[in-house]
C-alpha cells in the first residue's frame, strides 16, 4: 500500500501560495538563537514554510476552541481550559528542536494572548542507572527506554488542566536525567511535544502519546543525509561543548579524533540507523503534515493528510 496515498503533496513554492502574506515577526539572528549547532534555518523558511503551517494550526485551532465550546455547552458544563497539544516527530539530528521552537516563537508572537509551552520528551528516558538496572543502557532512545507511563501521567493530567505540572530535564551534557530539577507546565493554551518517540505505538500500553495530539508533525529526510548531519554535530560537538570536563562525552576529546568519529559511526550504525528504521519511520504516515529535507536541510516538500 502507498504510504503517501492519504496525502497531499506540495512542492515549497506552491505551499507558500496558500498564505503568501505574514511577517515574519523575527530576524535571522532569533534564528540563530533558536536553531540547533549544526541545523540550516532562514527567514525565507519562515516566510514560504513556517508561517502557512502556523496558519494551518491557527485555522485547525480555532476549530478546537468552537467545538470544545460547543460540546461543553451541550453537557451543560461549564468551559475549561483544555490545551491544544502539537507533537513533533522525527530522527535525531533531523531538526525537530528547531522546528518545535521555531513553531513556539511564532505561535506566541502572532497569539500574544496564548500561553505557548514546549517540552520535549528527552525527560522521560529512565534515568542511566535504572537503564543498567534492566540491561538497556545500549538501547537508550529505543522505545523501551523510556517511562512511557510516566509521560502519559503527564500528558493526561496537563489535558486534564491541573494548575502545576512536572516535567523531567534531561541534560545532553551529563547524558541522563538531571535529579529533582523540573520543567513546570502551568495550564498552557498550547503544548508542544518533541520528541522521536511521540507518534510510536508502544505495545504494552492501552493508550498511546498520540492519542493527546491534536495535530502531529514529522521532520523527515534521508537516512544518509540525516547520518551526515549527525557526523557534522558530533564534530562540531567535539570542538565545543566535549571540550567541558563535565561532559559525558568528555574523553573522546583526548583521544584521536579518527578514533572519536569511529565511535560517532557505531553509535549511529547500531542505535540511531536500526531505532529509525524500526521504530520511527514507521510513524511517519500518523502525522498530520510532514516536512521533508534535502540537502542542507532545505526543506523542499511539504506532505498534508488529506482527512
Amino acid at each position: 500500500m502507498d504510504e503517501w496515498l492519504n496525502y497531499d503533496r506540495f512542492d515549497r513554492e506552491t505551499w507558500h501560495s496558500f498564505f503568501p502574506y505574514g511577517k515574519t515577526f523575527l530576524t535571522q539572528e532569533n534564528l540563530e538563537d533558536i536553531k540547533s549547532l549544526n541545523d540550516q534555518i532562514s527567514l525565507a523558511d519562515v516566510r514560504e514554510v513556517y508561517l502557512p503551517l502556523i496558519k494551518l494550526i491557527q485555522l485547525q485551532y480555532q476549530n478546537y476552541l468552537q467545538m470544545q465550546l460547543q460540546k461543553m455547552t451541550f453537557l451543560r458544563k461549564p468551559m475549561r481550559r483544555i490545551p491544544y497539544i502539537i507533537g513533533i516527530a522525527g530522527s535525531v539530528a533531523v531538526g525537530k528542536s528547531t522546528s518545535a521552537r521555531l513553531l513556539q516563537i511564532l505561535l506566541k508572537r502572532l497569539m500574544p494572548d496564548k500561553q505557548v509551552e514546549l517540552i520535549t520528551t528527552d525527560g522521560f528516558i529512565y534515568p542511566n542507572r535504572e537503564l543498567e538496572k534492566r540491561g538497556i543502557m545500549a538501547r537508550k532512545g529505543f522505545p523501551e527506554s523510556y517511562d512511557m507511563e510516566k509521560l502519559l501521567t503527564f500528558l493526561n493530567d496537563v489535558n486534564a488542566g491541573k494548575d502545576y505540572v512536572q516535567a523531567p530535564i534531561y541534560s545532553h551534557s551529563v547524558y541522563d536525567i538531571v535529579p529533582d530539577e523540573y520543567q513546570v507546565i502551568e495550564k498552557p493554551d498550547v503544548l508542544i511535544v518533541e520528541g522521536i518517540n511521540v507518534l510510536q505505538l508502544p505495545t504494552t500500553q492501552r493508550i498511546y502519546v498520540s492519542d493527546f495530539f491534536d495535530f502531529a508533525v514529522y521532520i523527515d529526510a534521508e537516512p544518509e543525509l540525516i547520518e551526515q548531519w549527525y557526523l557534522e554535530r558530533f564534530g562540531m560537538l567535539l570542538d565545543t561543548a566535549f571540550q567541558d570536563p563535565s561532559n559525558y562525552y568528555y574523553p573522546y576529546t583526548k583521544g584521536s579524533r579518527q578514533q572519536a568519529f569511529a565511535m560517532a559511526r557505531k553509535v549511529w550504525d547500531m542505535v540511531d540507523l536500526p531505532n529509525l528504521r524500526d521504530y520511527i519511520l514507521p510513524t511517519r504516515n500518523r502525522a498530520d503534515v510532514i516536512l521533508h529535507k534535502a540537502e542542507n536541510h532545505h526543506i523542499d516538500r511539504i506532505y498534508l493528510r488529506e482527512d
